[in-house]
């Protein structure tokens, strides 16, 4: 008896151990990118976060328990197979709005966190009241901020034709050579929106590393050309969903299908991906679409373990975005996370 309750014991620490050392294994190849815009526009809801909402993202990313670090280095770490400290956290900003320097940049500086810049040149070059000037933007980058690329005039890409794709990328670059001394090689698509092609355009003309506005945590299986990021706005930046986020582990996925975002048949598409064996209690993964909430998700076996996800929608897909989260729950009551977005052309 004696033997047995050892063994037992013995047992439930080997138990215990392996699904920590899987937690931590899980998290130390992961990170959070977030994604603002606005601060303090509140005539722009959908874009924008309050400053008091703000304030608090700023003293939640202070406490001790995130990591917040460059994008550029979080992906590099990630793409050489070195460990990152758990909970890492890192912030981007699209579009380039005037409330970034005043209301965003001394929040930042003053806490110490670095972040990412994506601006659209054109109303920049306008001399947009709304946006950040150059003088304002060098300012930025001479300080240690990373200045990306966000097209010229924040076009629908998927939408555009390649010779508009492209000549907005070279427009883009040409006046980031003259105003900040270099094309930069981290890009964000508008609206969040890519295509296959789209994607091969980016990578084409030098970017390195491409973000998305589709939900999930970065991790070795992530596609560097479309990468995920959790879009925080009045709407879904309460302390929450920010904890929420911030917490979220990996979902990682493979053999992605449909593997272009842009849909112009098979709509609704039948989203389909592989999970590794390593990856437990599948039967608990929940799939949510943006245009029907709570959707169908099939489990079948696969090689090695690997279990096959299907996803099916029931109804098409509305003309411009939707997107589709599959979150599963995790040890340490912190959920797995995979996104994804498509695009239905006007």
């Amino acid at each position: 008896m004696k033997i047995s309750i050892k063994a037992l014991l013995l047992c439930s620490f080997i138990v215990g151990e392996t699904a920590a050392m899987t937690a931590t294994a899980a998290a130390e190849s992961a990170a959070v990118i977030l994604m603002y815009h606005r601060f303090g526009e509140t005539n722009f809801p959908s874009t924008n976060i309050q400053l008091k909402q703000f304030d608090q993202h700023i003293a939640e990313l202070t406490n001790g328990k995130y990591n917040v670090l460059p994008v550029r280095a979080i992906i590099a770490a990630i793409q050489s197979g070195k460990d990152l400290p758990d909970r890492t956290v890192g912030i981007t900003i699209d579009d380039g709005y005037r409330s970034i320097y005043t209301e965003a940049w001394p929040r930042l500086k003053k806490a110490g966190l670095p972040f990412t810049v994506f601006a659209a040149t054109e109303p920049i070059n306008r001399g947009s009241k709304t946006y950040m000037s150059w003088d304002q933007i060098r300012e930025l980058k001479n300080a240690g901020v990373e200045i990306g690329a966000h097209t010229s005039s924040h076009n629908h890409m998927p939408a555009s034709t390649r010779e508009r794709n492209q000549a907005e990328l070279q427009k883009s670059n040409t006046r980031m050579i003259v105003e900040l001394g270099k094309a930069p090689d981290m890009f964000a698509y508008p609206f969040g929106e890519a295509s296959e092609s789209v994607q091969k355009l980016v990578q084409k003309n030098g970017y390195i590393m491409a973000f998305g506005q589709h939900s999930g945590v970065v991790n070795p299986s992530t596609d560097i050309s479309y990468i995920p990021r959790f879009a925080l706005n009045e709407n879904y930046g309460d302390m929450r969903r920010l904890r929420l986020v911030l917490n979220a582990l990996p979902l990682p996925t493979k053999d992605i299908t449909p593997a272009d975002p842009l849909l112009i048949t098979n709509n609704p598409p039948s989203l389909g991906f592989t999970v590794a064996a390593t990856i437990k209690n599948l039967h608990r993964l929940s799939c949510f679409s943006s245009s029907e909430g709570r959707v169908r998700v099939e489990r079948f076996g696969g090689l090695n373990g690997a279990t096959r996800i299907e996803v099916r929608m029931t109804s098409a897909f509305p003309k411009g975005r939707t997107r589709i989260n599959c979150t599963l729950p995790g040890p340490d009551n912190r959920w797995r996370w995979f996104g994804t977005l498509f695009v239905v052309p006007n």
